[in-house]
This record gives structure tokens, C-alpha cells and sequence, in this order.
């Protein structure tokens, strides 16, 4: 009887956990589940809404701008859109945006380096926008994708010098591409208010939405997004790549957010062997340094990336 009593606390147990790994799999990584529990607010707005529209209209409608499609390593179709400069520029960017948001959010940034004489690509990352997926990849498997998208603009252009700018999940994807063997084309990093690892992003807000720690529910969880995903959470740490990157690398945040916490800024810089700079915006919030403090951001980025790119 004792024996049968123990096999049911188990199978219930098992049950019970892999319900609850299911489910937060399902509000952190499936597209297709609503997110509004997660976010106070529009965090992951990269600009004010004014701004976006307007610079949306640049991008759709006077950009003269290309969707290009590459198939990423695992066969999904990927998107991006492309702006080539009329000044003939072999400078590009690589524009990433955030969670649950899509390329086209990143017109903006797209816009300002543009404007500054660049090429722009702005990927649709994997599950966000026309791009295929079935999980959101939180900047692990898009890694892949940013380096794949990187050989796209190196086949189209050999004397390309790219700079990889990354908003929040975009900031911790160029962050994790850091740590990767890049071509000599990549000449630098912008990380916008990116997290130090998926780990320490989602134990935190775990924290802030349920007042649960990270043990037993993130790792009943990292096993449910092995198995459906093909990762697991520890093992998508940017902090870990950034302390092998050869490419320099600006961090910027905002010192009141509370989504990606401010803190974590500091722990990526220090564990950055690369050259480095960081940037505090004052004031700003998550993924808004660039609404609160325009100039400063924006000239910040100028000074850094010129060092590198011709």
C-alpha cells in the first residue's frame, strides 16, 4: 500500500510540475499566448508613438525599402526589410527589436542611421512579425539568425562594416551573436537595455509577477523548453558571451527600469573583455533611453561607433 501511495504522490507530482513548466513556457515563449500579464506597460515601445508613426511612414513609404528572405538553420523562413542608403555607403546596420515586438518598430533607429549614412537590415526575428517560429528564441537561437543575416549583407556588399544595434531581447540577441566567431565586418555593438541571461530575466520577473524563487519552477521549466524548443534557459546567457567577444560593445539603460533591471547593465560591462563604454539615461524607463534623452543617446552612439567603422 505504501508503495502505491508513493507512485501516486509522484505521477501527481510530475503532473502538477509539468502543468506548471507548460504554462510558464507557454506566457514567457509561445507567440501565440497573450503577454498583457507580463508587462505594466507598453515596455517594449523602442520609441513614443509620435515618433514611431513617423518614422514607420519613412520606412514604408519613402525608404524605397526591400523585404528580403533568408532560411535560417533550422528551415524557417526569416524576414527582414532592406533600406540601401543613396549615398552608396558601405556602412550597415543591423537593427534588432524586442520581445513581442517586430521589425518595423525599429524604424527609428533605423531612420537615425540612415540619416547618419548607413545601409539598414531590420530583422523580423524568429516568431515576431513575418517571420516563421513557433517559440519565441530570446536572443539564443536568433544569434544564429543575426550571423546568418550578417553573411547576407557580407554576400551582397564583401567591404561591408556593420554595426549590430540591438533594443531589450535585441539587445541580448547582439549581445549573444558577441560571443560567437564574427567576420572582421562587424565593427561594433550597440546593447539597449538587454538582460544578462534568460535565466536571470525570467527568474526575475517570475519574482515580480508571482513573489515565486527561481527554484523549483525554473528548472521544471528549462526542461519543458528543451524539450519544445530545443534549449535550455541557463544555457542562453549573454553574460556568458559577451566575456568572449572580440567586438566592441556600448551598453545603454535606462536607470529606472524595472523590466530589465537596471543592474544588470553593470554585470554584462564588467564581464566584457572587449573594448567597452556604457551610457545611464537618467529618468528613463525600459527600452525608452532614446524618448527620454534623444540627444545624448543618439550622440553617444555617433562618438562610439565612429571609432570603428570608417
Amino acid at each position: 500500500m505504501l508503495k502505491y501511495i508513493v507512485a501516486v504522490i509522484i505521477i501527481l507530482g510530475i503532473g502538477i510540475f509539468g502543468y506548471i513548466g507548460n504554462y510558464l513556457y507557454n506566457l514567457a515563449l509561445d507567440p501565440n499566448t497573450s503577454k498583457s500579464m507580463i508587462f505594466k506597460e507598453e515596455d517594449e515601445d523602442e520609441t513614443s508613438e509620435e515618433i514611431n508613426k513617423a518614422a514607420e511612414k519613412w520606412l514604408l513609404e519613402e525608404s524605397n525599402y526591400k523585404d528580403e528572405y533568408i532560411t535560417s538553420f533550422d528551415k524557417l523562413k526569416l524576414h527582414a526589410y532592406k533600406v540601401n542608403n543613396k549615398a552608396n555607403s558601405n556602412k550597415w546596420v543591423i537593427a534588432v527589436h524586442g520581445y513581442t515586438s517586430e521589425g518595423i518598430n525599429m524604424s527609428n533607429v533605423a531612420k537615425e542611421y540612415y540619416n547618419m549614412g548607413y545601409n539598414v537590415l531590420i530583422p523580423d526575428l524568429r516568431a515576431h512579425g513575418k517571420s516563421e517560429g513557433d517559440y519565441i528564441g530570446m536572443g539564443w537561437d536568433d544569434r544564429k539568425d543575426i550571423i546568418s543575416w550578417i553573411d547576407f549583407i557580407k554576400n551582397e556588399d564583401p567591404d561591408a562594416e556593420i554595426v549590430l544595434h540591438g533594443v531589450s531581447m535585441g539587445a541580448a540577441t547582439v549581445m549573444m551573436t558577441s560571443g560567437e566567431e564574427l567576420p572582421y565586418n562587424v565593427k561594433s555593438i550597440v546593447a539597449d537595455c538587454g538582460y544578462t541571461s534568460v535565466w536571470d530575466e525570467f527568474s526575475y520577473q517570475l519574482k515580480e509577477l508571482f513573489n515565486l524563487d527561481a527554484f523549483p519552477f525554473m528548472n521544471v521549466s528549462s526542461i519543458v523548453t528543451k524539450i519544445r524548443a530545443g534549449y535550455w534557459l541557463g544555457e542562453a546567457s549573454a553574460i556568458e558571451q559577451v566575456s568572449k567577444s572580440k567586438t566592441p560593445i556600448l551598453f545603454i539603460h535606462g536607470d529606472e527600469d524595472d523590466f530589465v533591471p537596471y543592474y544588470m547593465m553593470d554585470e554584462l560591462y564588467d564581464s566584457t573583455k572587449s573594448e567597452k563604454e556604457k551610457l545611464v539615461v537618467k529618468g528613463a524607463g525600459h527600452a525608452k533611453s532614446s524618448t527620454v534623452n534623444p540627444e545624448l543617446y543618439w550622440s553617444t552612439i555617433e562618438t562610439f561607433i565612429n571609432k570603428y567603422v570608417d
